[in-house]
């Protein structure tokens, strides 16, 4: 069995995915014990990266999918993905060094985000410095006046 292979995760992510049908906005997912290579998922709900920060723990790894709405004036809506790769700081030693292959699997099934944000510590998940992360990848920005990057 793989990484990725319990249905709830596709389902979960495809939740996040729909902008126009669904009000889930993030999933998490987690390692089923501190022993298993499998994921599943671990929560999910509608309050962003900030609700996502609260279901963190210092001594697990998770892999976080966060929907982020955008624009640069009321009429450029637009929609990106997120990418957390969570590694508490009580994690062992042994979960980190399998993180970096089992990260590559997540990704096959987590196909679409533009940025991923790595952390250890919540304060590097602040929603507004992710924002400015997102609008650095993004490329074009007609916002230039009011920006800060």
């Amino acid at each position: 069995m793989g990484i990725c292979d319990d249905p709830e995760i596709l389902k979960a992510y495809d939740e996040v995915c729909d902008v126009d049908k669904n009000e889930v906005n993030w999933i998490l997912l987690t390692f089923a014990d501190t022993k298993s290579n499998i994921l599943k998922v671990g929560h999910k709900g509608t309050g962003g990266i900030d609700e996502l920060k609260e279901h963190l723990k210092e001594d697990e790894a998770a892999f976080g999918y966060v929907r982020v709405p955008m624009s640069n004036d009321p009429l450029s809506q637009r929609t990106k993905f997120v990418l957390v790769s969570w590694i508490g700081q009580q994690l062992s030693y042994m979960r980190r060094a399998r993180l970096s292959v089992q990260k590559s699997d997540v990704t096959k099934v987590l196909r679409y985000f533009s940025i991923e944000v790595p952390a250890t510590e919540r304060a590097e998940l602040d929603a507004d410095d992710i924002l400015v992360q997102l609008k650095k990848a993004g490329g074009a920005n007609y916002d230039r006046q009011t920006s800060n990057y």
